[in-house]
């Protein structure tokens, strides 16, 4: 049985396509399809439904010690007010989760993905010791506005969000609702996400997209906003398998911390470099090369796999993300993917493929 968000009913007044996703009746797009979406985020402001992901707090004097021996960054040193991307690892290195972590005034505030909610609250509460205190969230709606307008709306609701910075956040309210406010996002633009009580979601929800410059974003668009900003997407360019330095993610380990599961493996891939690195593609042709599709180097040497790829509005052309060989990752090395026995070219290219205009 599929679950619904607060806003499911909201999504068919909107006239959205639903489909299955992470076990949620989720909008792929609305009336006037993806690439408008997507355009409208980039130019104006998009409000994102994302219910469907995990929220949890933890509190207590051990909770920052603690969830700072599951991931390699730096969780004590956090300051109330402010946020940080990390991932969850396992004893092998891999990625358990990618998770955004808030200090807030009573604790830690977590959100993890809709995929992995289950077994990671399922982790943490194992893994967690008696010092400190474990809570799901499954009573708050989360929400993304984002765009380069995205700011200008807020400035109207909430004088105290408007006023962060990336990856701060803020307890505030939005017409009298009480509201859990970040400056983040995932779609390289500048935005807030707002975590709010189910009672109000459909409220909120009103009020933001009666502004001119709002619209409803789906699935569809959030995900080839997120390519173009080269973010990763857990199941394709993470999981189990996949550490961060291979993933790209190297920044994310505190200096020093070695405590923490798979540390070996991640410190000797931080120290020596790892075999295999994610990479951006920039598709010679106007056929899309998908998740899965192998790449091959002029030898035809296999050499590594597509990750996502969609074609992008922004660019007008296909891209991708790719976990390639460290060998082939050079800037501008020509390598073919493999797209119904046909090889395509693509050129290696730095990410993100659009630059980030996060408020800093």
């Amino acid at each position: 049985m599929l679950k619904q968000t607060p806003l499911y009913k909201l999504h068919l007044e909107l006239g959205a396509k639903m489909v299955p996703f992470a076990g949620y009746q989720m909008p792929l797009q609305y009336s006037k399809g993806i690439i408008h979406e997507h355009l409208h985020c980039r130019s104006h402001a998009g409000f994102f439904d994302i219910s469907h992901m995990g929220q949890c707090l933890i509190s207590g004097d051990g909770a920052a010690s603690d969830l700072e021996q599951l991931t390699p960054s730096d969780i004590t040193g956090l300051k109330p007010g402010t946020q940080k991307y990390t991932v969850l690892t396992n004893n092998d290195g891999g990625i358990i989760d990618d998770i955004i972590i808030t200090r807030i005034d009573s604790g830690l505030m977590i959100i993890v993905n809709a995929a992995c909610k289950d077994k990671d609250f399922t982790y943490l509460k194992g893994h967690l010791s008696g010092h400190c205190d474990f809570k799901e969230l499954p009573d708050h709606a989360l929400f993304a506005i984002q765009g380069p307008l995205a700011a200008t709306v807020m400035r109207k609701f909430s004088s105290d969000a408007a006023a962060l910075s990336f990856m701060q956040a803020c307890v505030t309210e939005i017409s009298g609702i009480p509201c859990n406010i970040s400056r983040s996002g995932y779609t390289g633009e500048d935005g807030f996400e707002i975590s709010v009580g189910n009672q109000y979601a459909e409220q909120l929800a009103c009020l933001l997209l009666a502004e001119d410059d709002v619209e409803a974003v789906g699935l569809g668009a959030r995900d080839t906003l997120r390519l173009e900003a080269g973010l990763s997407l857990y199941g394709h360019e993470l999981n189990e398998s996949i550490t961060p330095v291979e993933a790209g993610l190297q920044w994310v380990i505190k200096k020093g911390h070695n405590q923490f599961p798979g540390a070996d493996k991640i410190l000797n891939q931080l120290h020596l470099g790892s075999e295999k690195i994610r990479a951006g593609l920039v598709v010679e042709s106007k056929i899309p090369v998908r998740e899965g599709s192998v790449i091959i180097d002029n030898e035809d040497k296999v050499v590594g796999h597509v990750t996502s790829g969609s074609f992008s509005p922004t660019l007008s052309k296909p891209v991708a993300m790719a976990l390639l060989d460290r060998t082939s990752v050079s800037l501008g090395n020509t390598l073919y993917a493999i797209v119904r026995d046909r090889k395509i070219a693509v050129t290696v290219t730095k990410l993100p493929f659009i630059p980030h205009r996060y408020h800093r």
